[in-house]
């Protein structure tokens, strides 16, 4: 059977299954792939072994387009498609090279964020896979080994959103040194901790053609475009304050007290204040950061800097993020946001903690604080997770199917969830 006729099938069994609700939905997994959701939830594993997956972009007839963070040929994105009505993913089509985490899909477009570079393939209707060459919408962005990955996305107005993380912990005169005191004035600043937004449509941009958009933050992969028209980011805040510290900050401390931050940006011009401040999780404020000057307690340096409108515990980790619009899940979902965390390394010798993927209620448009909850669990495959690497999965990107079903990407073996709700 051609490829196009497998296409036609999966095409209209699509359909009947959101003509027919629920009861056409794919069958799920006994185990749920391996992780836990809440009552009414289900999970089938779509795909698996793909390499390093990262963000997920979702074609309106389905097509599923996964970033791979792996190196030269291995890298790039995996296309899929179902072509029996089954959910689950036959067809595999390889597209691009080099490291990927961010990926999108506009205006028939599939946009693929790198460390350096942003470039797009024409998506052909009807066709898995572009026939032509990319073409390079940015380049020359700052990214190196440290905090060097890229997410993307869009405002429905013409222009492109790109992180750019800063390549330090908190911008000391020694990186990663005890005691090593922080510069001030940061220069890391001018090129790198914050957003640019760029023109989608103009071809060999480079970080001085974009608009500089928000400023003082660390790494944030995790950025959309929200419901309200406005940016919003989960950051990864700054690591070892006690062994940067010791004798000011304890390992206890280290663990639970630099929060991960969700910011909204409406225009351009905030300063989220890294790395002179970092947001505490028990206090609920910004404190100023040991590297200039602080003690755990002040904030003589942070009235300036814009707040965060909600936070999460330390080092989770979040690198993706998305507003959910669809109508399958049950009503509370519409507009919230799901998070990926992946987990970090920075809570040692404590137990790691994160790996899940977070949901955060919003309504009337602002985030209910305190009120966000643990959608998926169990990705680490143990209690008591020592070491990141011996994570069974590690969530990595999220996104909505057409038919309001939730994918959720894995960056340790490359497995993809498909969540559903079927009310049971």
């Amino acid at each position: 059977m051609s490829l196009k006729n497998r296409f036609l099938i999966g095409t209209l069994a699509s359909l009947a299954a959101t003509l027919t609700g629920y009861a056409a939905a794919p069958a799920c997994d006994a185990d749920n792939g391996g992780i836990t959701l809440p009552a009414g939830f289900c999970a089938l594993v779509v795909a698996d072994n793909l390499g390093t997956a990262r963000h997920i972009a979702v074609n309106t007839n389905g097509d599923v387009y996964i970033a791979l963070m792996d190196a030269g040929d291995k890298g790039g994105v995996m296309a899929l498609r179902d072509t029996n009505g089954d959910g689950k993913f036959e067809v595999k089509e390889h597209i691009g090279t080099g490291s990927t985490t961010g990926v999108g899909i506009r205006n028939g477009y599939l946009y693929l964020a790198h460390p350096n570079t942003v470039e797009r393939f024409k998506l052909t209707p009807g066709e898995l896979k572009p026939a032509g060459d990319p073409e390079v919408v940015v380049t020359g962005l700052p990214g190196v080994r440290q905090h060097g990955d890229k997410g993307l996305t869009f405002d429905g107005k013409g222009k492109l959103y790109v992180n750019v993380g800063a390549p330090s912990n908190a911008c000391q005169e020694k990186d990663r040194t005890a005691k090593s005191p922080g510069q001030d004035p940061c220069p890391i600043l001018e090129h790198n901790g914050g957003v640019w937004a760029f023109d989608e449509n103009k071809l060999g941009q480079k970080q001085e053609d974009g608009v500089h958009f928000a400023t003082g933050l660390r790494q944030f992969p995790a950025i959309t475009w929200g419901p309200d028209n406005a940016l919003y980011i989960v950051m990864n805040s700054r690591d070892q304050l006690d062994v940067m510290w010791p004798g000011t900050f304890t390992a206890d401390e280290n663990a639970i007290r630099p929060a991960e931050p969700m910011f909204r940006v409406a225009t351009a011009g905030a300063n989220f204040g890294w790395p002179y401040c970092f947001f505490d999780y028990g206090l609920k404020k910004f404190v100023t950061m040991p590297e200039y000057g602080g003690d755990g307690k002040q904030s003589d340096k942070c009235g300036k800097f814009d707040q965060p409108v909600t936070s999460f515990p330390a080092h989770w980790a979040p690198v993706d993020v998305m507003f959910y619009s669809g109508s399958q899940f049950p009503a509370k979902y519409k507009n919230g946001a799901f998070i990926a965390f992946h987990g970090s390394w920075n809570r040692s010798p404590q137990p790691q903690d994160g790996y899940n993927v977070t949901f955060q209620p919003f309504e009337k448009g602002q985030p209910v604080a305190g009120k966000n909850e643990i959608f998926a669990i169990g990705f680490t495959g143990t209690d008591k997770l020592m070491n990141p690497n011996d994570a069974k999965f590690r969530a990595d990107g999220v996104a909505q199917a057409p038919d309001g079903s939730l994918y959720i990407a894995d960056s340790q073996k490359g497995r993809v969830w498909r969540v559903i709700y079927n009310g049971k």
